[in-house]
C-alpha cells in the first residue's frame, strides 16, 4: 500500500505548529510507515508536488505567502489549517489594529536594535504586506481546522490517524491546546 503524501508549509507565524508535530516524538515514527513527507520545512523540499494532505500553518501578511498557500492547496486534495494564525489569524493579525506604514516604519526605522541611518524602508526583493493578515480560509478552501496555540500533538495525531482511517477529523475538545 502505498503511503499517504503529505506536504507542509509556514506562513506568518512562529513555527511553533511545526515544532508541536515533531513533539509527536515516537508516534510520528510510528506514523511515517503510513505517511511520507513531501515539501515542508522539515525536509526542507519547498517546491510543492500532488499530495494527500496539504498542512499550513500561519496566516496571510503578504502576496508572497498567499502564492504559497495557492500552490500547496492545488497540490493538495485535504488542506489542513494548523494552529491559531492558520485558523483564525492569530498573533500576526495583531498588526492589524495599526496601519501598514505604522507598522514598517516601527519595524525598519524605530525598533532600538535597528541600524538604518538613512531612515529607508526596503522596496526591493521584500514582499509587499497586505494591509490586514488573514486566516487562510480567507483565501483558500480548508478542510480540516486544528485550532491551537500550538496544537496539542495529541490532535495533530489524532486528525492524521482520522485522514489514514478516510475520515475526515473533527478534533475532540479535550484535544484542543491554548497554553
Amino acid at each position: 500500500m502505498a503511503k499517504v503524501k503529505i506536504a507542509s508549509t509556514w506562513l506568518e507565524c512562529c513555527s511553533g505548529c511545526h515544532m508541536s508535530l515533531l513533539d509527536l516524538d515516537e508516534k510520528l515514527v510510528e506514523l511515517l510507515s503510513k505517511i511520507e513527507f513531501d515539501a515542508s520545512p522539515i525536509t526542507d523540499i519547498k517546491e510543492f508536488h500532488p499530495v494527500d494532505v496539504g498542512i499550513v500553518e500561519g496566516s496571510v501578511g503578504n502576496e508572497e505567502q498567499l502564492e504559497v498557500l495557492k500552490k500547496i492547496r492545488e497540490n493538495s486534495k485535504i488542506l489542513i489549517a494548523l494552529g491559531d494564525c492558520a485558523c483564525f489569524g492569530g498573533i500576526p493579525a495583531m498588526r492589524n489594529f495599526f496601519k501598514k506604514e505604522d507598522v514598517l516604519k516601527r519595524v525598519y526605522i524605530e525598533t532600538e536594535s535597528t541600524v538604518n541611518p538613512k531612515k529607508t524602508i526596503p522596496h526591493v526583493d521584500v514582499p509587499e504586506l497586505f494591509p490586514a493578515v488573514k486566516p487562510i480560509d480567507q483565501f483558500v478552501k480548508v478542510d480540516v481546522y486544528i485550532p491551537g496555540c500550538p496544537p496539542d500533538p495529541r490532535a495533530i495525531e489524532y486528525a492524521l490517524k482520522e485522514l489514514l482511517e478516510g475520515r475526515i477529523p473533527v478534533i475532540p475538545t479535550e484535544l484542543l491546546s491554548y497554553e
